[in-house]
C-alpha cells in the first residue's frame, strides 16, 4: 500500500476506537508494576490498569522504547508499501523516546521518508496532534506536509489537568515547575499544565468542583477551537465533566480519552484535564 503511515507511542492516550479509523500504528513504552512486567502490563487496557494500581501502594515505573522498536515500525511501513512515515512523540523533555524514534528511523535513512515530530506535549495533546497526522494521511498528503502542520500545530495546543496529588509526578521526576506546589497545597487542588515540553503549575483550586469548572472555563474562555478532548485517570464524575464542556464545545467533535499507564504513572488515579487546538 501506497502512502504515509502515522506512528506514534502509548502516551498517546488516545481510544483504540480512533487508533484503528486512522490505522495509526503505537509503538509501547515499558511500563513496570511491582512484578508486573511490560509484558503483562501491555496486555492491560487502561482500565485494567487503574483496577491493579488500586490494589498495591507500588508506583509504576516507565521507560522509553528501544530504537529497535521504533525501526521495526518503521521497516514494516516499508515492506507494506509505504511511501512514508510520521512519528510524533511525547515531549522529549518527559521521556527519551523521541530520541529513540530519531535512531531508529537514522537505521533507514535512504529507504524511506520518516519523519518524527517532537509533540513538546502528552497524553490527548500528543494523541490530537496524531489524529490530525492520520486523517491527512488518509486524504493523500505526503510525509514532509503533514510533519510540518504538526510541527505548527504545537504552539496553538493547550492541555490542563487537574490532579488530586502531586507525589506521583514528584517521586517521577516530572514535576518541573509544579515542584512549587509540594508541601503548600493542604486542601487545594493543583491545576497543571504542559508548557515547554514539561509539567508546570497553573493554578491551585479549593476543590475538585471548582477545578473541573475552571478547566470547563479555559475551553470557553479559548479563542476558535479546532479539534478539543477530555481525558481521565477513571475519574468518578467524568460524565458531569463532559456534559460541562458539552456546553461550551460540540459533543459529537470530542474525543474522550482514558489515561494509560505511561502518564498514569505520574499523574494518579481520578486525573481528569481537557486538551484542545486553536484555531
Amino acid at each position: 500500500m501506497s502512502g504515509v503511515r502515522v506512528v506514534t507511542d502509548s502516551s498517546c492516550d488516545l481510544p483504540a476506537s480512533e487508533i484503528a479509523r486512522h490505522g495509526i500504528v503505537v509503538v509501547p513504552l515499558d511500563v513496570r508494576l511491582g512484578d508486573d512486567g511490560p509484558d503483562v502490563m501491555r496486555s492491560l487496557s487502561p482500565e485494567e490498569f487503574w483496577e491493579r494500581c488500586a490494589k498495591t501502594t507500588e508506583l509504576p515505573e516507565t521507560s522509553a522504547p528501544s530504537p529497535g522498536a521504533f525501526q521495526e515500525v518503521f521497516a514494516a511501513a516499508k515492506s507494506d508499501g509505504c511511501d512514508g512515515v510520521v512519528c510524533v512523540t511525547i515531549s522529549s523533555a518527559m521521556s527519551g523516546t523521541y530520541q529513540a524514534a530519531c535512531a531508529g528511523a537514522k537505521e533507514l535513512e535512504g529507504e524511506i521518508d520518516v519523519r518524527v515530530v517532537d509533540s513538546r506535549f502528552a497524553s490527548m495533546a500528543q494523541g490530537l496532534m496524531v489524529v490530525d497526522a492520520g486523517r491527512r494521511a488518509a486524504a493523500g498528503e505526503e510525509a514532509a506536509p503533514i510533519a510540518a502542520v504538526v510541527t505548527d500545530s504545537i504552539p496553538k495546543m493547550r492541555l490542563y489537568g487537574m490532579i488530586e496529588t502531586l507525589e506521583n509526578l514528584r517521586r517521577g521526576g516530572r514535576i518541573g515547575g509544579a515542584q512549587a506546589f509540594v508541601g503548600s497545597l493542604l486542601s487545594f487542588k493543583p491545576i497543571i499544565e504542559v508548557r515547554e515540553g514539561v509539567v508546570e503549575k497553573e493554578s491551585r483550586q479549593r476543590t475538585r468542583t471548582r477545578s473541573l469548572q475552571y478547566l470547563v472555563d479555559k475551553v470557553k474562555n479559548a479563542s476558535e477551537i479546532s479539534q478539543l478532548a477530555i481525558l481521565h485517570a477513571m475519574a468518578p464524575d467524568i460524565d458531569e465533566f463532559a456534559a460541562m464542556i458539552a456546553e461550551v464545545y460540540p459533543p459529537e467533535k470530542t474525543i474522550i480519552g482514558i489515561i494509560g499507564p505511561v502518564i498514569g504513572t505520574h499523574c494518579g488515579p481520578g486525573a481528569a484535564g481537557v486538551a484542545f487546538q486553536l484555531a
